[in-house]
């Protein structure tokens, strides 16, 4: 008869445990002992086993007790987490926050959110994806994320809105011993057609025939960032890197930026912003990620520049 066992009786049976005595649990419980006595023996009946040795003084576990207070503790929680996890989803909340975050913006600030994102919203899973270009954008247009922290393309895509968060600074980076790396003064760039840039790989197809950034005929395509610098801390090439990324590594000297004609050596500056789909604003959740990230960028600006 196991599909009678209900919840009053494996939370009395808990509780009986937990306190220490049947009189103790009746008290918790606010019901009477003979009450709490009585759910324990039923539940013993129904599953066919004693969970209680009764000979002492104080009921005390019996090894099968113990095993199966267990599963109750879980049956337990799970409904309890289910409760209330179906009270926060009537209320509005989403039942799971989709992100893709672009390869550009710093992982240390999304860790730093989706850490406080597990405590402020226990029961909502968060699933993040990390993709650049083109590629970034395609699991918000195809609605496989709800939100995408990314780097503004110069593409319009009008079923997306977007909230500007910040900026990131992308700069021009070659290997010390690289070539590119002796000028003394400026590059021109009729030197940079001399040698291989790396250039990161749009791995959708949003972008197919354009290319951002590219001052090199000579060319080697990469799928990812990670590789991509390792490639230019070797002296594979020279290209661009976020400065966040690469900033150690100049301040080390392994990596040095390149003073480009025309363009400024502090790097191109990068807006961020929150996309997602125009009929589907974010949720609960979904805003408060974003409200988070839009005060860790203000908080991180210059006092002058708040002014």
């Amino acid at each position: 008869m196991l599909d009678g066992v209900s919840l009053d009786q494996l939370r009395t049976f808990i509780a009986a445990v937990d306190e220490g005595s049947f009189s103790a649990a009746a008290r918790k419980l606010n019901r009477v002992q003979s009450a709490v006595s009585g759910w324990v023996s039923s539940l013993e009946e129904q599953i066919g086993v004693i969970l209680f040795d009764r000979t002492g003084r104080f009921p005390k576990l019996t090894p099968e007790g113990i095993l199966l207070l267990a599963d109750a503790r879980n049956i337990v929680s799970g409904v309890d987490t289910l409760k209330a996890r179906a009270k926060l989803m009537a209320a509005g909340l989403e039942t799971e926050l989709s992100v893709v975050v672009d390869v550009f913006y710093p992982t240390a600030v999304i860790s730093k959110v989706a850490k406080e994102f597990s405590n402020r919203f226990p029961l909502t899973p968060l699933r993040l994806y990390v993709e650049g270009l083109g590629a970034a954008y395609q699991p918000v247009l195809d609605g496989r994320c709800s939100l995408g922290i990314l780097v503004a393309l110069p593409v319009t895509f009008p079923s997306l809105v977007s909230e500007r968060l910040g900026e990131t600074s992308l700069v021009m980076v070659a290997a010390s011993n690289h070539p590119l790396a002796r000028f003394k003064h400026r590059v021109p760039r009729r030197e940079l057609a001399k040698h291989v840039q790396l250039v990161l790989t749009d791995r959708s197809e949003l972008l197919a025939g354009r290319d951002y950034g590219v001052l090199s005929p000579l060319t080697w395509r990469l799928g990812d960032l990670s590789t991509k610098y390792a490639f230019l801390k070797d002296c594979v090439g020279w290209g661009s890197m976020p400065l966040h990324m690469v900033a150690r590594d100049i301040g080390e000297g392994t990596l040095r930026v390149l003073d480009i004609d025309d363009m400024p050596r502090s790097g191109m500056m990068l807006t961020v912003s929150a996309y997602h789909p125009a009929s589907e604003p974010p949720g609960p959740a979904g805003r408060w990620f974003i409200d988070r990230l839009k005060n860790l960028e203000a908080e991180a600006l210059p006092e002058e520049t708040q002014r």
